[in-house]
């Protein structure tokens, strides 16, 4: 069968609704771009561990420690579902970590923040968690497979971690003045870096528009960017606080949310390398990675030494 025919029946398939499975014939271009939003995706996961981590020791009581031990946990199966995702398209693990490592693969700009206070953890759930939950449902509808499949784990620990993350500001709200306003100061500093998780609007975007066509993104940036704020804007005032944006309000013409400009400039600066903490993060992952070298060699010793005593 000839490519033009190969990629017709592709595109009615997922015309159709139909999944993408990963013996079944696909665009070059697809399988692409494919790899690089779900390494980029895993890559997020795992160095998204690395500002919560810095504050499990410092929880403030053991119930927080235990809760926030089993979040650090979960991103890191995130990353593992998702490293094995893309290895159905035919990327090597291997080849992904020493990408991220090297500093040539990318991850959600967000993490590059620092997480100054307790509240930070909260604003991490709330709102870093909340973006992350409102692209990844979304992501449930995706033409290809395994990741539509390996989105409906993550989605429901990502609740968990949205709803935690609410309640750690809850609390701060209904503490003393000097809480409350830790956990405003923590919406203010991360609201702008939440909204541009989800990329610039689908007209700038360099990849959007094939990804829209093929259903590896089935809601633009924008879309997904304002139910976002739909959902956090009455959070926001249920808990009494200050809009983190002095021009954000709903417009009852378009029926959206009005907001400031983003600062795409250091949003692209950050992708780059130049943000607060990038260097500090990939020093870290390199650290963790090299550190945990025994344990990785123990395990394949014993799963070879398992293979070799059932033949």
């Amino acid at each position: 069968m000839d490519v033009n025919k190969e990629l017709e029946i592709f595109e009615e398939k997922i015309q159709k609704g139909e999944k993408i499975e990963p013996k079944d014939w696909m665009p070059e271009e697809y399988r692409k771009n494919l790899i690089r939003m779900i390494s980029q995706h895993a890559h997020s996961e795992i160095v998204g561990m690395l500002p919560e981590g810095n504050w499990i020791t410092r929880a403030p009581s053991l119930r927080r420690k235990l809760i926030l031990i089993a979040k650090v946990q979960d991103e890191g199966g995130h990353g593992l579902y998702l490293y094995n995702t893309a290895e159905t398209l035919g990327a090597r693990r291997e080849d992904m970590i020493e990408a991220l490592h090297t500093g040539k693969a990318k991850y959600a700009s967000i993490f590059n923040y620092p997480s100054l206070t307790w509240a930070d953890m909260g604003a991490i759930g709330w709102l870093v968690d909340g973006a992350a939950m409102t692209n990844q449902v979304s992501l449930m509808r995706t033409s290809y497979g395994p990741y539509s499949r390996s989105m409906v784990r993550i989605c429901k620990e990502e609740a968990f971690h949205n709803r935690q993350g609410y309640e750690i500001i809850a609390t701060l709200c209904n503490g003393t003045e000097e809480q409350k306003q830790m956990a405003q100061d923590a919406l203010d500093r991360w609201w702008e870096p939440a909204l541009m998780m989800f990329g610039p609007e689908d007209k700038d975007s360099t990849h959007s528009a094939q990804s829209l066509k093929w259903k590896i993104k089935v809601e633009g940036n924008e879309e997904l960017r304002q139910r976002f704020i739909a959902m956090t804007v009455p959070q926001i005032e249920a808990r009494g606080l200050r809009l983190p944006d002095p021009n954000l309000k709903y417009n009852p013409e378009t029926k959206k949310y009005d907001y400031s400009r983003i600062n795409w400039e250091e949003f692209f600066n950050v992708i780059k390398g130049n943000g607060f903490l990038n260097r500090e993060r990939l020093r870290d992952r390199n650290k963790a990675h090299n550190e945990g070298l025994w344990v990785r060699e123990a395990a394949e010793a014993y799963s070879k030494k398992h293979s070799s005593n059932n033949k």
